[in-house]
């Protein structure tokens, strides 16, 4: 059955600015998914600790703003550094259970220095090892006040049964020239990461699963205002101008053919279940493949820069 796999979109909660509590629900959420049997499990962008919604509720924009700071600070904090093994208990249930997942975190990585953050998407494989870590191109709009912009070394696919997988986070999706280095790397099950809302979801998913001639799991946060821990820093300032509902969720799947098989699901925390079948790729690609016989590379193509980036280059 290696043409078959089961999937499920964790549409679920952070426990927000807490990294440790949230890595425990993911991992209980693993749990609940491995007993239906899911053989890849995905979840939204930078759950790990959460999304920064203080950036647009408090005033972020504004310089020197000490709450500003203060948030900030907290959210770096509880950053995820994969160099220290805090994704470790998460690769070990992987290998313990013979699942892949894709999870999005907020990543603080040795590499860059430590200090600044960046929304990363981590493929973790059935073997439990963490296979890339696409840090987002570019953030968008107040993203950019808290983090920075990756580069195209986690533009790469993975094999799993039949299937390729890829995965890009939230407005990276609208990219075409991402979307078209993945196309041309055999995806034909795209994972695309958001922090939550149908707004998000209910259009490209199915426009990119047309287009790609792939499947497409949309996988989205939740967050209500009763989600912001009480010992938030700062809380006050954060309620007065937040909404009951910051994000909806959302998360869906279309098939190779463009149509939903599961809408976009609104409103509650939830695990979302489908099995997949490869062959309805092959089917689909018949009358159209963007990188394939419905391309003419002698008239466009596109380069990528892999490598990971940094800013000093150390020779012993």
């Amino acid at each position: 059955m290696n043409s078959h796999i089961k999937v499920a979109l964790a549409q679920i909660s952070p426990i927000w600015l807490d990294k440790k509590a949230t890595l425990n629900k993911i991992l209980a959420t693993l749990e609940d998914a491995v007993k239906e049997n899911a053989e890849l499990v995905v979840f939204g962008e930078g759950l790990v600790p959460g999304y920064p919604f203080w950036l647009g509720l408090m005033d972020g924009a504004a310089w020197n703003k000490k709450e500003v700071k203060e948030l900030h600070r907290q959210y770096v904090l509880n950053a995820v550094c994969i160099e220290k093994g805090e994704l470790d208990a998460v690769c070990a249930f992987a290998k313990a259970k013979h699942i892949s997942i894709y999870l999005g975190i907020i990543e603080r990585p040795e590499d860059r220095g430590g200090h600044s953050v960046y929304a990363s998407m981590v493929y973790i494989d059935q073997q439990g090892m963490i296979q890339s870590v696409h840090r987002k191109l570019q953030p968008t709009y107040d993203e950019r006040l808290t983090w920075s912009p990756g580069d195209g070394n986690g533009l790469v696919t993975h094999k799993l049964k039949d299937f390729t997988v890829s995965g890009l986070n939230c407005w990276e999706n609208w990219m075409p020239l991402p979307r078209a280095a993945m196309y041309a790397q055999g995806t034909n099950l795209h994972v695309a990461c958001w922090p939550g809302s149908d707004h998000n979801t209910k259009d490209i998913t199915r426009f990119i699963a047309r287009e790609g001639r792939c499947y497409v799991l949309s996988v989205s946060s939740t967050m209500f205002r009763s989600d912001f821990p009480e010992n938030t820093p700062h809380l006050n300032q954060i309620l007065e101008k937040s909404p009951y509902v910051l994000a909806n969720g959302g998360s869906c799947i279309a098939g190779p053919d463009g149509e939903w098989i599961v809408e976009p699901q609104i409103g509650k925390e939830e695990l979302i279940y489908a099995t997949l079948d490869f062959n309805r790729v092959l089917e689909e690609k018949q009358n159209f493949d963007v990188v394939g016989h419905y391309s003419r590379p002698d008239v466009t193509q596109l380069h990528v820069n892999r490598e990971r980036q940094s800013t000093v280059k150390f020779s012993e």
